[in-house]
């Protein structure tokens, strides 16, 4: 029986070789390589600073405090706020470091650092002293990333009545001049955990905000027991928005 003529071999581009692989299709030859050698020092780059991120990450869970500490000063970002994770998951974040991470260059640490602000509120040994820490976030409240206002007021709202003073007045101003509705939110939201009486105007006048502003606000006046808190829930019985009409209704019944 006669034989066919015999396949010819497939070339290099036919087989089932991934895409990039040395000699393989889209393959970079060593003259485009050659010609563009940043594209391997950004790879390079990315696989530094990712190991760095990691070692941050795992480091916190190791218990290696000292290597922890020194990745506070890394020049990237990311590892400088993976870092104030980590410190933060060991137990040993100081006060010093978690206050200079709050005017940190970068808005994404100072945004990172405010939360763990606030998160460390609730703990049964929080930083020390907190004066210094709640003074500096009342400082964040004027960062200029909207960002890290908004979190610095949530992080003073955690802390409770340990905000009042110079932090309530700052929130008062931020709830009701802030450009930024999320921040307004905030500032509201963080005044009723907070429940000085001083804030109570400036939560009465946020039931004249936007929706979500003002359900906030209704939110926050249960806070306060004040003839005054009554007659702004009966305005908001009249609300365009159902869920602060609803709230507010919630609100009266209880009383």
């Amino acid at each position: 029986m006669a034989k066919g003529p015999a396949e010819e071999p497939q070339p290099a581009t036919d087989r089932h070789i991934p895409l990039g692989t040395p000699g393989g299709p889209l393959a970079r030859s060593k003259h485009e390589a050659d010609a563009d050698p940043t594209a391997a020092s950004t790879d390079q780059t990315t696989n530094t600073l990712s190991l760095r991120r990691r070692r941050a990450v795992l480091a916190g869970h190791r218990t290696r405090a000292a290597e922890v500490v020194a990745l506070l000063d890394d020049p990237e970002p990311s590892v400088r706020a993976a870092a104030l994770g980590a410190l933060t998951r060991l137990g040993v974040l100081g006060t010093d470091e978690l206050v200079e991470a709050l005017t940190d260059s970068d808005p994404s640490v100072r945004c990172r650092a405010s939360r763990i602000a606030g998160q460390v509120a609730s703990r049964e040994s929080p930083v020390e002293p907190a004066s210094v820490l709640i003074d500096a976030l009342t400082g964040a409240l004027d960062d200029a990333d909207s960002a890290v206002a908004e979190t610095a007021a949530w992080a003073l709202g955690e802390w409770e009545h340990a905000s009042d003073g110079a932090p309530t007045d700052a929130l008062c101003k931020m709830a009701r001049e802030h450009c930024n509705p999320l921040c307004r939110e905030a500032a509201v939201a963080a005044l009723g955990a907070i429940g000085a009486r001083r804030a109570l105007p400036s939560i009465l006048a946020a039931l004249e905000d936007k929706p979500a502003v003002r359900r906030r606000a209704v939110i926050a006046l249960g806070a306060f027991d004040d003839p005054g808190v009554e007659e702004g829930l009966r305005r908001c019985l009249d609300d365009r928005d159902w869920q602060v009409r609803q709230a507010a209704e919630e609100l009266l019944e209880d009383d």
